[in-house]
Parts: C-alpha cells; sequence; structure tokens
C-alpha cells in the first residue's frame, strides 16, 4: 500500500503562498501502477471538506514555498492611475495584517527574537497598542512570511514558549495613507502602466533636480511634489529644459514645485560651495571625479583649472597647499568662484580669471609655464597639472598648446600634465577619445596617455578622461615633430577600482 498525500493551496491575506497538507489515504500497488486509478483517487479524495478550524492537522511544507509575492498588497489604490494634479486623500488604502498578541512587559525582548518575522515596512509601527486590551500590545507581523502558528520557525517557537506567549495569530485592519507609500511606488501607481518611473534626482542643496522625459512630462508637477515630500531637506524641485549651454555651462530649469529660490549650499569632499544654481554649472555625480584629480597632487604643485567652475577642483587642490590658477568665463561662475575661495580659506592660494579658455591658455598660463619651466626649472621637484573640464569642446582647446612656448624645452618630467574631459558616442569610447585628443595636437597619444571613466551620462554616451604630459615636440615652438612616436614616456600606471571599458587595452595611469 502507498500513501496519497494531498496538498491544498491556502491563499491568506490575498496571496499564494504555502501548501498544508489535509489529509492521507491509502493506495494499493496495483492501483498505483494504473494511472486511471490514481487519478481517480486524487479525484475522490479532492471532495473532502477543507476545515480550516482544524489547524494542528496541517502541516507546512516550506520546500514548495513560491516566490511570488502579492506586489499590491503594499500597493497604492488602483483608482490614482493617471492623477496629474496630487491628491494625498486618494492614496487611503486598508490592508489585512497578521498580528501575535503579547503582554507589553516583554515586548522589548521578544522583537529581538522576532526579527525575520516581524513587519519590516518603513514608516509603518510594528508594535501597537492592543485596542480590547491596555496590558498587551499586537506585533505587526509580515503577511509574506507569517500565516498561522506553523509558520514561525523552530527557534521562534522555543522563545514563544519560554515567555508563555499563545503563538496563535490573529488578523488586523491596517490603514495605509499616502505617508505610507514610497515614492517609487506613487510614481508607479499614478504614471501609465508599463512607464518608466522617475525616482532618482541629482540632490544640489535643498533642490531636487530631475531630467524628466517626455512621457513623464504631463505628471511633471505631481513628480516634484512627491519628491519634496519624500525626501527630507529638498524644498524645490527643477526639471531641465534644455542642454547645458556651451559658452556659460548653465541651463534653462522649469521650477515643477516648491520654492523658486535656486540660491543654495552644498557640501562636497569637507568643502563647502554657494551659489546661484541657476546660472552656473555645478553636477554632484563629479564629487568622486574632483577627488580623484585633487589626490594626483602633492603640496608645491601648481593647478592650471582653466574651466574652473565654482571651484570643485580650485579649491580642495588650494587646501593641499598648491599654487592654484582658476578661470572661468560665466561671470556668475567668476563671482561664486570668488565667494567660494573666501569661504574655505583658500582665497590667499587662489589666482582668479574671468576669460574664455583659450585667453586663459594664451596668457596667464603661458606667462606663468614660461617661468616655472625656464632656466630654473631643474631645482623645481614639482608638477604643473592643467584641468579642461568641458566635456563637450575641451579638446578643441588642446590646439592652443601647439608652439605655445618659446626657448629651450624644459626636461620631460616637468612637461605639463593635461586632464582633459570629452564625451564619446563611439563603440570605443577611449580609443576615440585618444585619436580625437591627438588629431588636435596633430601626434599620436597612443604609447603616452591614459583613459579614465567618468560616468555613463546616457545610454551610449560616456564621459571620460584623458591624462597625458604635453610632447615637448607639441609645446615648443621650433622643435621637431615626429606624428606617429616622440621620447616622452608614458604616464605611471595607477591602481583603480573603476571599471574600464573591456574592449580597450589603455591603461589606468596617474601621475606621481
Amino acid at each position: 500500500m502507498v500513501t496519497l498525500v494531498r496538498w491544498i493551496l491556502w491563499r491568506p491575506f490575498g496571496f499564494s503562498r504555502i501548501l498544508f497538507k489535509v489529509e492521507s489515504c491509502r493506495i494499493s500497488e496495483s492501483e498505483l501502477l494504473t494511472p486511471l486509478s490514481w487519478t481517480s483517487q486524487i479525484q475522490k479524495h479532492s471532495r473532502a471538506p477543507f476545515l480550516l478550524d482544524q489547524r494542528k492537522k496541517f502541516s507546512t511544507m516550506p520546500e514548495i514555498e513560491t516566490d511570488q509575492r502579492d506586489s499590491e498588497l503594499f500597493s497604492p489604490p488602483s483608482n490614482v492611475r493617471g492623477m496629474t494634479k496630487l491628491d494625498r486623500t486618494a492614496f487611503k488604502k486598508t490592508v489585512t495584517i497578521p498580528v501575535l498578541k503579547v503582554r507589553k512587559e516583554i515586548v522589548n525582548k521578544l522583537m529581538r527574537s522576532l526579527k525575520r518575522a516581524a513587519l519590516q515596512r518603513p514608516g509603518i509601527k510594528r508594535v501597537i497598542e492592543d485596542p480590547e486590551d491596555e496590558e498587551s500590545r499586537l506585533i505587526m507581523l509580515d503577511p509574506y512570511k507569517i500565516f498561522t502558528d506553523d509558520s514561525f520557525e523552530r527557534a521562534e517557537l522555543s522563545i514563544l514558549k519560554q515567555l508563555n506567549v499563545n503563538p496563535q495569530i490573529s488578523k488586523y485592519s491596517l490603514e495605509l495613507t499616502y505617508e505610507n507609500f514610497k515614492s517609487e511606488e506613487i510614481l508607479k501607481a499614478v504614471l501609465p502602466e508599463g512607464q518608466d518611473v522617475t525616482s532618482g534626482f541629482s540632490r544640489v542643496g535643498h533642490i531636487a533636480h530631475l531630467n524628466l522625459r517626455d512621457h513623464q512630462l504631463p505628471f511633471k508637477h505631481l513628480i516634484g511634489q512627491v519628491m519634496i515630500d519624500k525626501n527630507p531637506g529638498i524644498t524645490s524641485a527643477v526639471n531641465k529644459i534644455n542642454n547645458i549651454d556651451n559658452t556659460y555651462r548653465n541651463f534653462q530649469m522649469e521650477v515643477l514645485s516648491g520654492e523658486e529660490n535656486m540660491m543654495t549650499k552644498v557640501r562636497e569632499n569637507n568643502y563647502t560651495y554657494e551659489f546661484d544654481f541657476s546660472k552656473v554649472y555645478w553636477n554632484p555625480r563629479l564629487s568622486t571625479e574632483h577627488s580623484r584629480i585633487t589626490e594626483l597632487l602633492k603640496p608645491g604643485d601648481v593647478l592650471f583649472d582653466v574651466f574652473a567652475g565654482v571651484g570643485p577642483f580650485a579649491i580642495p587642490v588650494a587646501k593641499k597647499n598648491c599654487t592654484v590658477f582658476a578661470n572661468d568665463l560665466n561671470p556668475e561662475s567668476h563671482k561664486w568662484l570668488l565667494h567660494n575661495c573666501k569661504l574655505n580659506k583658500v582665497d590667499q592660494k587662489v589666482k582668479v580669471f574671468n576669460l574664455d579658455g583659450k585667453d586663459f591658455l594664451e596668457g596667464p598660463v603661458r606667462e606663468e609655464l614660461m617661468q616655472q619651466l625656464g632656466p630654473l626649472s631643474k631645482e623645481r621637484k614639482h608638477s604643473v597639472h592643467i584641468v579642461m573640464n568641458l566635456p563637450a569642446k575641451a579638446i578643441e582647446f588642446l590646439s592652443v598648446f601647439k608652439s605655445l612656448l618659446d626657448g629651450p624645452p624644459c626636461s620631460t618630467e616637468l612637461l605639463p600634465i593635461v586632464h582633459c574631459y570629452s564625451f564619446s558616442k563611439d563603440p570605443s569610447p577611449a580609443k576615440d577619445v585618444q585619436q580625437q585628443a591627438g588629431a588636435v595636437l596633430g601626434i599620436s597619444l597612443e604609447a603616452c596617455s591614459s583613459i579614465h571613466p567618468v560616468r555613463n551620462v546616457a545610454p551610449n554616451k560616456e564621459m571620460l578622461c584623458i591624462t597625458f604630459r604635453i610632447p615637448a615636440a607639441v609645446l615648443y615652438k621650433n622643435q621637431t615633430l615626429n606624428l606617429e612616436n616622440h621620447d616622452d614616456p608614458p604616464l605611471k600606471r595607477q591602481r583603480t577600482e573603476k571599471k574600464v571599458f573591456s574592449e580597450e587595452k589603455t591603461q589606468i595611469a596617474s601621475v606621481t
């Protein structure tokens, strides 16, 4: 005889989760060998009543638990779909949650042992007062894990027994409101089904800067208000409505919700910056890059920051006791650069200019290089760095270095080191940037440059930094120029945790 066990799928709290054994029967071996007999036995016993109150007849089968969960349980109500003007009252919803009744004096001790079973939902209390007994408390349990007292693990049942707690599960009607839902849950419920949801943004002080897509624009004011509601400290949400202007590196923006004030203060890498976000360029995603370049310089080094913005490269480098020449064409950036140098107490170490990048390179930079790399340069041991962070156009400015200096060339190790940023949509972005820069300089950079991937700007668009020493054959007049190779040694290799482009064999290098 063979035992046939019948399992029935239970659907507690509106979702499928676990199987329970209802009854068993015995089948002869002859019946087992006959498919029709096997089927008839299943049909025969499937008519037996399913008695929910006979709990002790049930046994769980965790190994057959499904990973499918009812996402509707903690989702906003369906009637908010298509909402364009935020109505917080429309998000009310009641759900059924399993709870465990316990004496209030043992709650703290018990909660340490019920971490797995307890409800883990931000904004919802896990322990509430028992409306029927002031001496008791109700512990909210995870409806995806706990269905009956059989759902507790052995260790959990043991502690319940030690504390004399009845493991019987009760049901509790929990009202959810707008405050209980996350921003992505709200937007997913509101926007047309299947469309991308914006839940991320760049934070600039009190401002949330979003880049909304076309299909999100009908909901832009609602999205802006949700970002403010769900992110403490955010009081204004804006959306970029055009590309960055390459002259002053700022963009037009629309205030979606909140205050109109664009004067903000940010903290990056332990430095403070103040500026009018609507009039200058600031990108919090470049924080790591600002730090990376700063770490390359040593005390006494010289930095020329050609497109300095409000100072995220210049100020940290100046704090390392380096000499800094910082320039920006935008009058607003120039104003806030001066302000931030004073704010961070480096105004005596930074010389600030308000010039076009080409004029800055041909004027102050050239004059300083003539002194730094002149006859006495052999006695100096510091390095000279030139940062060119204007990715859309910086490579074009490399042509200024051609025959920039007069006189005999300095020693190779004292030649200026350039960190030039660029965008690339090429399938091989590192090679593309290398070739672009080399074409402008009129010399191959393949053997003497390094490429550092900075960030993914958009699908199929990368931002990279190419670093190289300016060859003497390029920098000095009347030098013999070999368009394919030159004698400058490659830069030293640098360890990096950043992912390099797999299709490239370009080294990631730094300057020491």
